[in-house]
Formats: C-alpha cells, sequence, structure tokens
C-alpha cells in the first residue's frame, strides 16, 4: 500500500510535467522561433493534441480524488458550453479546438459564432485553459503531500486492524502466546513509526519495546499514564514471547490486544 502512494506521486508529477511540455508545444506556435528553440519545437510539435485527452482522463480522476471541490472547474476549462450563443475567445473551450472548431460559422452546432479577427485568438484562449488546468493540477500536488501523511497512517491502521482481528482470533481459539506475540510485534513497529513521525533520531542495538517507551517519553510524546500502559504490555508481551516459566492467562492477552488496539489509533 505504502509503495503505491509512492507511485501516485510519481504519476502526478508526470502529469505535470506533461501538461507543461502541452504548454510550451501551444506557445510556439504562430511564434517567431529563435535558432536555439527550433529542437524542443519540432520535439514537441503536435504534442498537444497527440497527448491531451489521455492527459485530461488521468488529470481530471487525480483533481476529483485530492480537490474535489475544484473538479467541476476543471472540467469546465475542456467542456465546450451548449448554451452559448457565439464563440469568442471568452466562450473557446480546449473541446472546440479538438473536435476542428474554429471561431467560424457553424450551422450544425446551432450558434451564430463569432468570426475572429486574429487567427491567434484561438490558440491563446486554449492555452489560458491548459495553463489554468495545470495550475489547478500542481495545486493538486500540495495538496497530495500535505495529506501523504494521513493517507500512509490511515493504510497502516487498516492494517493493523487486519492483524488485530487475527490476534483475537488466535486468543479465541487457545492459542494464546501466539496472539499475543503477534500483537506485541504490531505495538513495536507502531512505536517505531512514531518515533520516525516525530524525527527523534534513536540508535540502539536490538532496541525493545521499553527503549522505544522511555525515548517517547523523553521527548514529551507520551505522558506518565501512558508510559506505565505501555510498559505493561510490553510485560505481557514478553511474557508471551519469552517466559517459559508460566502460561499468559486469556485475560492478559486479551488487555493486551485491547491496549495496542488503543494507541496505534491514537498515538501518532
Amino acid at each position: 500500500m505504502l509503495g503505491n502512494l509512492d507511485q501516485y506521486r510519481a504519476d502526478l508529477d508526470r502529469l505535470a510535467a506533461l501538461g507543461e511540455e502541452m504548454l510550451i508545444d501551444l506557445s510556439l506556435r504562430g511564434a517567431r522561433i529563435e535558432p536555439e528553440q527550433r529542437e524542443i519545437a519540432e520535439r514537441l510539435h503536435g504534442g498537444f493534441e497527440r497527448n491531451y485527452q489521455q492527459w485530461y482522463t488521468e488529470a481530471s480522476a487525480v483533481v476529483g480524488q485530492l480537490l474535489p471541490g475544484r473538479a467541476a472547474e476543471f472540467q469546465q476549462l475542456y467542456l465546450a458550453d451548449a448554451r452559448r450563443k457565439t464563440i469568442d475567445a471568452a466562450s473557446y473551450s480546449i473541446q472546440d479546438w479538438l473536435v476542428g472548431r474554429r471561431f467560424t460559422k457553424d450551422a450544425a452546432a446551432g450558434c451564430n459564432f463569432a468570426i475572429a479577427h486574429d487567427a491567434t485568438d484561438e490558440l491563446t484562449a486554449v492555452s489560458l485553459r491548459l495553463k489554468t488546468q495545470l495550475d489547478v493540477l500542481r495545486s493538486a500536488e500540495t495538496r497530495f503531500a500535505s495529506s501523504l501523511f494521513d493517507i500512509r497512517r490511515l493504510a497502516r491502521a487498516d492494517l493493523f486492524d487486519s492483524e488485530l482481528d487475527a490476534c483475537r482470533e488466535l486468543s479465541a481459539q487457545g492459542f494464546l502466546r501466539a496472539a499475543g506475540t503477534v500483537a506485541g510485534v504490531i505495538l513495536e513497529r507502531h512505536m517505531q513509526q512514531v518515533l520516525a513521525n516525530h524525527q527523534i533520531d534513536f540508535q540502539k542495538p536490538e532496541p525493545t519495546l521499553n527503549d522505544f517507551n522511555d525515548q517517547l517519553k523523553k521527548a514529551g510524546v507520551v505522558d506518565v499514564p501512558l508510559w506505565r500502559l505501555i510498559q505493561r504490555l510490553a510485560d505481557v508481551r514478553n511474557l508471551c514471547s519469552h517466559n517459559k516459566h508460566r502460561e499468559p492467562h486469556k485475560k492478559e492477552v486479551e488487555e493486551l490486544i485491547d491496549g495496542v488496539d488503543r494507541i496505534v489509533r491514537t498515538l501518532v
């Protein structure tokens, strides 16, 4: 799951880069090309028409997921307005350009289209709309970065829920040591992540749960009551994993599982 999130980030970067290339392609058309720009112009020429539809499909899905409040705006920048009476620079759309509609009379569309005075008006209108779409997409990048921590935390919570359900099933079947050991591993992984979240650099060969707990208490991340609870849970985990002098009680294992459930949900 976490690897997939990194892939989403890479896809977002790719879409922004392709959008920038399409914008450059449009800006160079009809412009005076300097010798140093010629290679770029030739490489990008026609890229807008070749790539826009696929780009729009992917980009609109990304905007819909990360910025649902701006999804309609993003789509309207592409779509032609069926209610318009004339087509001019203000009403011209990206869709118009892609279907070959220009500032001319088009009886089939049922509109009295205005006639352009400048052939570059259409390109300018399309470029402005693409630039706005690209700006919206880039704002989604910022939103993605700011929400990435929450997405990762939710992904871990879903995974831990599944693992804790397995612990409860093991306990119900009488496999108390196995249930307690797995619950302890979940708690240890979560404590390591909490240290990373708070940028606490902790280096010790083979650290224990109590080592993690002490470091978080020292940094002020956990208070004394929570620190004592984690100590108690660590003791039960050690009883399940290491102490062979007596068997853990079912109530102790249930306490461990419930305690881990509470901590992974509240301690971030």
